[in-house]
């Protein structure tokens, strides 16, 4: 019984160096690394991933990819020309007023609390969020 005792041991020890060793020796991915850097998203790309072929949904659309994307607390219609311009995309002959429409019918996009560069500023109200990422999900 001490020979299968003292054989078992090994063997645990054994599993125990090989395990040490298989952990040093991996080779290093990207998920191991602390902060890996992804390159952000192009504003093409963004609207590729949404179903948005109206200048209204695209503007609310690039809404939200100049909040979450590029990190703006606010936008207004020069970064929305901007980025349209970006995404290779013609911009609206005038983007106040689809912006407009975006106000009134479903409230997705609402009035800043201070003005941007001193332009009157929007921001995404919290249903305009929800509705590009779940009912403007990708097209089929």
């Amino acid at each position: 019984m001490n020979t299968n005792k003292t054989i078992e041991q090994k063997v645990e020890d054994l599993e125990r160096r090989v395990a040490k060793l298989e952990t040093k020796s991996l080779p290093i991915h990207s998920d191991n690394l602390p902060n890996p850097k992804k390159k952000k998203m192009s504003p093409q790309e963004f609207l590729a991933t949404k179903d948005a072929h109206t200048e209204v949904k695209k503007v609310l659309v690039f809404g939200y990819y100049l909040e979450h994307v590029e990190g703006l607390e606010s936008f207004n219609a020069a970064d929305l020309i901007s980025v349209f311009r970006s995404a290779k995309e013609r911009p609206p002959k005038n983007i106040n007023d689809v912006v407009n429409k975006n106000i009134n019918p479903g409230k997705f996009i609402m009035d800043a609390a201070e003005k941007k560069d001193d332009k009157k500023a929007w921001v995404l109200t919290s249903t305009g969020e929800k509705h590009v990422e779940e009912e403007l999900k990708e097209p089929n």
